[in-house]
């Protein structure tokens, strides 16, 4: 039976059981019945004159769902620079209204970001890249929408570009040692061994011999020596050289060589090697004791390269070195361990009064004498 229409089976049963009432007089006697019977069928089935629902109408459990999540999209663009060139390693950020949903790519090497599944809703974009202003976009991003931004455009950063340039300890101590060479009492008298830096940088091996050859070769010194070779050959000391020019000349050489040696193992060698400073660190402040103490001790500690306090190594064996070495050149009658020991006795005690009179008087007839601050101070390893 089709079910299609709504109730055409019931109006044509209906229509037939009229008929069958309307000629009720010349149908058997069994019509009464037939119509009984259709009455019944009409009263038992009333679901059955309900139309049928269409089948394309939702279902009870379609109806009970929630809506469906709306469709992501995408948002790309390009970055460039005033000139039109593409910028490459932009750092490009999304912002939502909900943190949450921020996003960060870096342009690419054509120049071009990209954010994918991107929720609906507005956004802001912030691009930035060394050497470049920030530049900033914002826009609507429809459900499914691949949303282009325009060309991002950067420019060149106006704030002005700060440059240090720091020395190294070796440029520093250069410098230093520089300043060193031009120090003289009274503007004639090499007094290279002295730095008026608390915290003077640490001078490497070449810089403690180029200071030893610079004052060995000093034409003070050859002046010096020749006045000392003069005084022991008046007062005939080491006699066994003679007298006249030669013995002149060989008291000249010995006391010269003594200068030399002394001021090469003493306070280059044997810096170099143990690691320590030759020169004397000028105090210049404090009480009188405490310079006077201070000078004294220099006598036998001086300061590492590493700026610490230790035994001076080098300036003891230095004196007790050279002693040695002068026992090969000096006459056989002054040739004495027991007098080579005494004169680096007398190195020591002529070492802290040249300290005395460097913290307390040299200082004020040196010429080109620098004055340094704390601000200088270098960093020692």
């Amino acid at each position: 039976m089709n079910l299609s229409r709504k109730g055409s089976w019931q109006k044509s049963l209906g229509r037939t059981l009229w008929r069958l009432v309307s000629t009720s007089g010349s149908l058997p006697w069994r019509a009464p019945h037939f119509l009984l019977l259709g009455i019944l069928l009409l009263c038992s089935f009333p679901g059955l004159a309900q139309s049928p629902q269409p089948s394309g109408a939702p279902n009870a459990t379609a109806q009970e769902r929630g809506p469906a999540p709306p469709l992501t999209g995408t948002i790309s663009g390009t970055v460039i620079d005033r000139t039109g060139a593409v910028v490459p390693g932009a750092r490009v950020r999304l912002s939502r209204e909900d943190s949450s949903h921020n996003q960060e790519v870096m342009s690419d090497s054509d120049g071009q970001f990209y954010f994918a599944g991107v929720a609906p809703g507005s956004f802001h974009l912030t691009i930035a890249s060394p050497g470049f202003t920030t530049q900033t976009a914002s826009g609507m991003l429809e459900g499914g929408e691949d949303y282009a931004v325009p060309p991002v455009l950067l420019t060149v950063a106006a704030a002005a570009t700060e440059v240090k340039v720091a020395m190294t300890p070796v440029e520093i101590a250069e410098a230093e040692i520089k300043d060193e060479e031009k120090q003289r009492i009274l503007g004639v008298i090499p007094n290279f061994y002295v730095t008026y830096n608390s915290a003077a940088a640490p001078l490497n091996p070449k810089q403690k011999f180029e200071l030893a050859w610079k004052s060995t070769i000093d034409p003070i010194n050859f002046g010096l020596t020749g006045a000392i070779a003069g005084i022991q050959q008046g007062a005939n000391s080491f006699s066994g050289y003679g007298q006249g020019a030669q013995g002149y000349a060989k008291r000249y050489a010995a006391s010269y060589a003594d200068s030399v040696i002394g001021t090469f193992i003493g306070a280059a060698i044997l810096p170099s090697v143990l690691k320590q400073d030759p020169r004397y660190f000028y105090k210049g402040t404090g009480t009188r004791r405490s310079r006077f103490l201070y000078a004294i001790a220099n006598a036998v500690i001086c300061k590492g390269d590493n700026g610490r306090w230790q035994a001076n190594y080098s300036s003891m064996l230095g004196s007790l070195a050279a002693g040695g070495i002068s026992n090969l050149y000096y006459p056989e009658s002054d040739r004495d361990a027991t007098v080579t020991l005494e004169n680096t006795l007398i190195a020591i005690g002529s070492n802290a009064a040249n300290n005395i009179l460097q913290e307390f008087v040299i200082r004020k007839f040196t010429h080109n004498a620098p004055t340094y601050t704390t601000a200088a101070s270098a960093p020692r390893p």
